[in-house]
Parts: structure tokens; C-alpha cells; sequence
């Protein structure tokens, strides 16, 4: 007797439309390009642990697209992940991650350790060649001390005491190298976290809004959301209301009403509402 097997849905992503894409352009179609996107994430390592920092603007080309967005994503409660990039991707992978991270502690009856999320974000990010827009800053505490570490699309890593990443990345570097200090005190750390943010909020359109700070450390993590409002919307100083003759009139004509026609329409007929 034949059976039917459905379709089940495959895991991971599809990149099914690009052979599509392909033809299209063959065809001399035009395809959609993809839009830039602007962001400002960074991160330090200090003696005390690590702290994460990333602005709350979403852009979507010359738009924005979100005023607030959360760009500081949970891995597990000793380990942050700040994303730049295209944001649903961001969202997915570092969801993903903390889903198999879990996994990992309850198979291994330990707490994870930062190196075996970062193993997990290079081999997913390198499987599909950087078409997966995702930069991400990873951050976290385990029981060999404070970690921090970059991940670009293609699956390529950095370990370095001071980050940045995403298009303010520039300015907010420019203040790390400035004044970062492995022995800073945890208010100054997080002073200079924000320095670095607010840096690419005002040096980079594509960032901007408010700053979210993350502290992690051996006792715990504090995720301050938001942090500071670096670009508050300012106050309008003067009135925009002008006196009448301000204007120069150029021209002028009346019209009698008595000469124009007016049209009048009468409805015979209301079709009832149906409330059955």
C-alpha cells in the first residue's frame, strides 16, 4: 500500500532563490540589493570581568526602522553576544546557539565555557559562506576568567582585551585605544564603554538613539537597558508662527459667488448594512 510522506521542513536556512536570482539576472532582470545597515557594538575585558555595549538603532537603508532595538542577545547567564549586521540573522544565530549551548550543559553537567559558544558560532557562520550577515561580539565569564571575542560572517575570530564592530566601529576604536586599561574599576569601565558607543552614535548616521550597557562577572551579570540616552531629542528653542503680511502677497483675485454653479448630487436609495 503507497503512502504519502509530507514535506517536511528542513533546518537552518534556505538559500533556495539563488539559482532563481541567477536566471533573473541572466534575463536582464534586476534583483533586489541588499541594504546597508549601520551599527555601533562594542565590548572591553577588564580585571573584574567584561562589559558589552551596543546603541539601539535599527536601520533599514536610509530609514530607521527602530528607535530602540535590542542589540545585546543572551547565550547564557555568563555569556552576552552584542550583533551587528542584518538583524533577523543575528537574532536567529545567536538563539540558535543558546538553545545548543543549554544542551551542551545539561549533556556535560557543567557550566559552558565561552570557547565552546564561540566554536559554535565559527563552524555555523563558516557552513554558509558569510551569505548569514552576522558580526558578532562575544563576551562572557567561565571558570578560566573574563573572554571576549569577535566573530565575522565568513567564521573568521579574533581574541582581543578591547572590540568594536559594526559601521561606528572606527570612532568607538579611536576611544578604546585612547583610554582602555586592563585594571580599570567598574565605573570607570563602564564610563568608557559608553564613551566608545556614544563616539559612533555621533560620528555615524547609521548609529544612534540610546546605550545599552551588559557587566558580566564571576558574581553575576547586569544587563542595564538602557544605560544613557546619548541623542536625546532636543527642545524647540523659538516659535515658527508669523505675523500677517510677513509674506509678500504678489497677486490677488476674487471671485463673486453669485457667477460659480454649484453641483448637487441626491441619493434615492441606502443599501442596509447586513448585522445577521
Amino acid at each position: 500500500m503507497a503512502t504519502i510522506q509530507p514535506d517536511l521542513p528542513q533546518g537552518g536556512f534556505s538559500f533556495d532563490n539563488v539559482n532563481r536570482n541567477e536566471v533573473f539576472a541572466q534575463k536582464g532582470i534586476k534583483c533586489t540589493k541588499a541594504r546597508k545597515t549601520g551599527t555601533t557594538i562594542a565590548g572591553i575585558a577588564f580585571k573584574d570581568g567584561v562589559i558589552l555595549g551596543a546603541d539601539t538603532r535599527a536601520s533599514e537603508g536610509t530609514f530607521i526602522a527602530d528607535k530602540n532595538c535590542s542589540k545585546i542577545h543572551y547565550i547564557s547567564p555568563s555569556m552576552y553576544c552584542c550583533g551587528a549586521g542584518t538583524a533577523a540573522d543575528t537574532e536567529y544565530v545567536t538563539r540558535l546557539i543558546s538553545s545548543k549551548i543549554e544542551l551542551h550543559s545539561l549533556n556535560t553537567e557543567r557550566k559552558p565555557r565561552v570557547v565552546a559558544a564561540l566554536t559554535m558560532l565559527k563552524q555555523m557562520l563558516f557552513r554558509y559562506q558569510g551569505y548569514v550577515g552576522a558580526y558578532l561580539v562575544l563576551g562572557g565569564v567561565d571558570s578560566t576568567g573574563p573572554h571576549l571575542y569577535t566573530v565575522h560572517a565568513h567564521g573568521s575570530s579574533d581574541k582581543l582585551p578591547y572590540v568594536t564592530m559594526g559601521s561606528g566601529s572606527l570612532a568607538a576604536m579611536a576611544v578604546f585605544e585612547d583610554r582602555y586599561n586592563f585594571n580599570m574599576e567598574l565605573d570607570e569601565a563602564k564610563q568608557l564603554v559608553r564613551d566608545a558607543i556614544a563616539a559612533g552614535i555621533f560620528n555615524d548616521l547609521g548609529s544612534g538613539s540610546n546605550v545599552d550597557l551588559c557587566v558580566i562577572t564571576k558574581d553575576g551579570t547586569d544587563y542595564i537597558r538602557p544605560f544613557d540616552e546619548a541623542n536625546k531629542k532636543g527642545v524647540r528653542q523659538g516659535k515658527y508662527r508669523y505675523k500677517k503680511g510677513t509674506t509678500a502677497v504678489l497677486g490677488e483675485k476674487l471671485l463673486p459667488l453669485a457667477n460659480m454653479e454649484v453641483a448637487t448630487s441626491v441619493f434615492t436609495s441606502v443599501e442596509a448594512m447586513d448585522t445577521s
